[in-house]
């Protein structure tokens, strides 16, 4: 399986996750709320992580995993690199950004998967 499929197939997993254009992107969202975009052009996804899940998961590995380099990198928004990823380290990354956004009785819901 692509790694995009994967990426695609956890995050429609969770709970009220819906799957949405965002201008030339894909996006993920749960309420409205973005937590995953993807772009295709790059192969490359972006992540809205807290500032502790940025710091933890760039450490797996910074040329994979890293900042948005800008504003929004400081806001928790994280690219990463889908090709250099293994698959528990990627549904880790989603889970981590679908429970930033999304309300508390749906994180709950996932705790235990």
């Amino acid at each position: 399986m692509k790694q995009v499929d994967y990426l695609r197939k956890v995050c429609l997993s969770f709970p009220e996750a819906t799957e949405e254009p965002h201008f030339e992107k894909t996006s993920f969202r749960v309420t409205k709320k973005i937590f995953v975009t993807y772009d295709a052009s790059a192969n490359r996804a972006s992540l809205k992580l807290s500032e502790a899940d940025q710091d933890l998961l760039s450490l797996f590995d910074s040329n994979a995993i890293y900042p948005v380099p800008n504003k929004w990198g400081k806001k928790g928004w994280t690219f990463i690199e889908l090709d250099r990823l293994t698959d528990q380290v990627l549904k880790d990354a989603l889970t981590s950004a679908y429970c930033e956004v999304a309300p508390m009785k749906l994180r709950e819901s996932i705790k235990d998967n």
